[in-house]
């Protein structure tokens, strides 16, 4: 077996200092290995899940960012150019980004090495998108590992994957000695009690509550019982919720009348400090909600350590607690949790004849143990599926590789806001306050936070929420009560100037105000938008603006994401796409084949706008129109050099009249961005994403002038193409117009990555 040994291993997860299970369990795994082939050089991948860095040890040779997916295309070509022999991955939906955790195929697609992938969770009833990241999963995987029988069956019922394909390796657990807990138990104070132990960072999904539910029974019958809740609550809780969970149970314990038999360790303990609070433990207790749980490594410590488990029937503890090794109890049942810890506590005997059993059985546990089955794995992988050789350039050609996207970078977006909003113009570089807001800007600023938020990454976080909860205030008070019209235009002082905006800005705030109803993970914010979308949706029914019924419509796709089958917004819909349906075959001919007599702004807004439509609601002439408009669009828009020329704003195209070419406007290439890459999720025709991306290389240089709008040094976005120059004013339409358009863009790389093929 030696000879075969892999040279260089490499491991991908969370890593220590992270404080996640999975970054425990990648740090432990790499050191078990190493130990077990210490002629093998092992080394990771870690995966942040913040900005700032964290402080990794020298095993750490390759960062990547959790929500962006460029960094896992770097990690890969960092992988290839080490010509890693294999590499392990710790797999869980949640660590990684995209949809489903999606962003890590595009990892595996470039990678050239045998894969042995590591699945912390296989769940039995995938959604859509866990499915579909699951099976690629599957298929890019030399090997997988599960820790449980269970796992193996349901990748076998669930996925159709061959036993031979899976290897079932116990979840590691450190070696530790076989001590009587009154050993440990003086130093933490608790000599003489008998210790009820809960371990692991803390979260609803626990179900400690129950276990406080069933102390006062356990405490009647064993009145110097103590149960110990050891850990730090979840980091990504404390950020959305605080310590509310934490507080709910202290405050549980009190009402219950046992607050002097319940210990909070709030932290996240080291292996050394560990191992002496399970050495102190009599009984442990797993009182977990969800019984599709594959694996628990809280479960396994304590168990492989020789202690009693009392445990809900989740799928791990069922196996490894079967045939008396434990108790399991009904889920959310205290009385039952009282009863299972009774049951040890009034029988010693039975209690350290459990304990000597799982002690026993736990000796296959221990990471030197676990190690050398995963080597075995790892060079069975590689037997199996030897990697291509490091030269293999002529994959990396221009036309395989995915398209770079430019970095985000916001610093102008955020330099033209305040505590109000987003102001309307600059002049050059430098915010114009005599200009004032306005609510076009700050619904499209809103909308931009809503996408941000939604794709991760590294962005200004902070500054995005602040920005945000500004811009959504702004559209709140934009909305007349007296009118139930959105006002437009207000002033540095903060004073408005008219009583009510355009049909069009009135729509485009209900465009973000129904993305904000549809996308926003801010309760507050979600709440607010869906106000403000349903007491301004009812005036829309007069306007005689297409784009606004366009906008409208907009709105109302994003808004039925998470209102589905709401009666007013499905008629709206309904009537507006009628409209727009009507406008067309009124005005369309065969070589006009378009809405009006002039094309003018905001253009493929209108195809975009039924497109959708013809989708979701279904309405197959909507989609035929929306697609044969939005081509004619295309074809009118692309110079014989092949780059895309908007409709200028400086007397736009009239049937039978002149074609203005300038001035060129940024939300022109914003809005074929968006229409093309919808009408590609609707046809899957490759041709839509190649004019999507034809219209946002305007933005960067690929234009009548050769000169990028976009300037990377300051995050802004001149305000037009001129004839013989850009606008270098960098004012929010414009600025917001590149960015969304970045987004969006995003947005369907990382559906790409996602899927099985990439379309060039």
């Amino acid at each position: 077996m030696e000879s075969t040994l892999p040279d260089r291993i490499a491991f991908l997860g969370g890593y220590l200092p992270r404080l996640c299970g999975i970054a425990t369990f990648t740090h432990d795994l790499c050191e078990a290995v190493a130990e077990a082939a210490p002629a093998s050089h092992c080394y990771a991948c870690a995966v942040n899940d913040r900005l700032e860095d964290y402080d990794y040890p020298p095993r750490v040779r390759f960062e990547l960012a959790e929500k962006d997916l460029d960094s896992y295309r770097r990690a890969a070509d960092f992988l290839n150019f080490e010509n890693a022999d294999v590499l392990c991955v710790q797999h869980e939906f949640g660590i990684y980004g995209g949809p489903a955790g999606g962003h890590l195929l595009a990892l595996l697609k470039e990678v050239r090495m045998p894969v042995v992938t590591t699945l912390h969770t296989v769940l039995r009833q995938p959604n859509l998108d866990q499915r579909k990241v699951m099976e690629e999963l599957i298929r890019r995987s030399a090997r997988l590992v599960v820790m449980a029988r269970k796992g193996a069956e349901i990748l076998q019922a669930v996925y159709g994957v061959p036993d031979s394909k899976v290897d079932i390796i116990p979840h590691g657990i450190p070696d530790m000695p076989f001590i009587d807990s009154s050993f440990y138990k003086a130093q933490f104070g608790v000599e003489g009690r008998q210790v009820l132990l809960t371990f692991g960072l803390l979260g609803p999904g626990k179900g400690i509550e129950h276990a406080i539910e069933a102390l006062p029974e356990i405490v009647k019958r064993h009145p110097n019982v103590v149960y110990l809740v050891l850990g730090a609550t979840h980091p990504h809780l404390v950020a959305r919720e605080g310590e509310s969970y934490r507080l709910g149970l202290e405050r549980l314990a009190e009402e219950r009348g046992v607050k002097d038999h319940v210990i909070f360790y709030n932290h996240f303990v080291s292996l050394d400090d560990l191992k002496e609070f399970i050495g102190a433990t009599d009984i442990y207790l797993t009182p977990y909600l969800n019984e599709a749980q594959i694996t628990s490594g809280t479960l396994a410590y304590v168990f492989g350590a020789g202690k009693a488990v009392v445990s809900t029937p989740y799928w791990h503890a069922q196996e490894l607690l079967a045939d008396g090794r434990g108790i399991l109890v009904p889920f959310r049942d205290p009385h039952a949790i009282a009863e299972g810890v009774c049951a040890y506590l009034d029988s010693p005997d039975r209690l350290q004849e459990t304990r000597e059993t799982a002690y026993r059985l736990g000796r296959g546990m221990i990471w030197p143990a676990v190690g050398l089955r995963f080597l075995e794995s790892f060079r069975q992988a590689r037997t199996e599926r030897r990697a291509a050789p490091r030269a293999a350039f002529a994959g990396w050609t221009l036309a395989s590789r995915p398209y770079d996207l430019p970095p985000l970078r916001l610093d102008h977006v955020l330099r033209m806001s305040d505590g109000t909003g987003i102001l309307q113009h600059a002049t050059f570089t430098v915010p114009n306050f005599h200009e004032g807001y306005c609510t076009d800007d700050n619904a499209r600023a809103f909308i931009l936070c809503n996408l941000l938020d939604e794709l991760g990454g590294r962005s200004p976080t902070e500054g995005l929420d602040r920005l945000a909860t500004s811009c959504l205030a702004f559209l709140a008070a934009a909305l007349n009560p007296v009118t139930g019209r959105f006002r437009n235009f207000m002033s540095h002082g903060r004073h408005w100037l008219e009583e009510s905006g355009s049909e069009d800005s009135h729509a485009r705030a209900l465009w973000a105000a129904g993305t904000g109803a549809g996308r926003s993970r801010n309760e507050g914010h979600r709440k607010l938008s869906a106000l403000l979308f349903e007491r301004g949706l009812p005036v829309t029914g007069s306007f005689s603006s297409p784009r606004a019924w366009a906008f409208t419509l907009l709105g109302i796709h994003e808004y039925l994401r998470r209102f589905p089958g709401h009666v007013q917004a499905e008629a709206a819909r309904e009537r507006l796409t009628a409209r727009l349906v009507r406008l067309w075959e009124d005005c369309a001919t065969e070589n006009w084949p378009w809405f009006e007599p002039t094309a003018t702004y905001d253009n493929a807004r209108l195809s975009q706008a039924l497109l959708l439509s013809g989708q979701h609601m279904p309405h197959p002439r909507a989609l035929e129109i929306g697609l044969k408009s939005l081509g004619w669009l295309a074809s009118v828009q692309k110079t014989q050099a092949g780059h895309f020329r908007p409709i200028g704003s400086d007397g736009f195209y009239e049937r039978d009249g002149g074609h203005a070419y300038f001035d060129q406007q940024p939300v022109e290439a914003q809005a074929m961005v968006s229409a093309c890459l919808e009408a590609f999720r609707a046809t899957q025709d490759a041709g839509w994403s190649r004019e999507a991306k034809r219209a946002f290389e305007w933005f960067l240089g690929r234009n009548d002038l050769g000169l990028p709008l976009y300037d990377s040094s300051t995050g802004g976005c001149g305000d037009g193409l001129h004839r013989d120059r850009v606008n270098e004013n960098q004012g929010a339409e414009s600025t917001l117009a590149f960015h969304l358009s970045l987004a969006e863009m995003n947005f369907a790389d990382n559906a790409l990555a996602s899927s099985t093929d990439r379309t060039p």
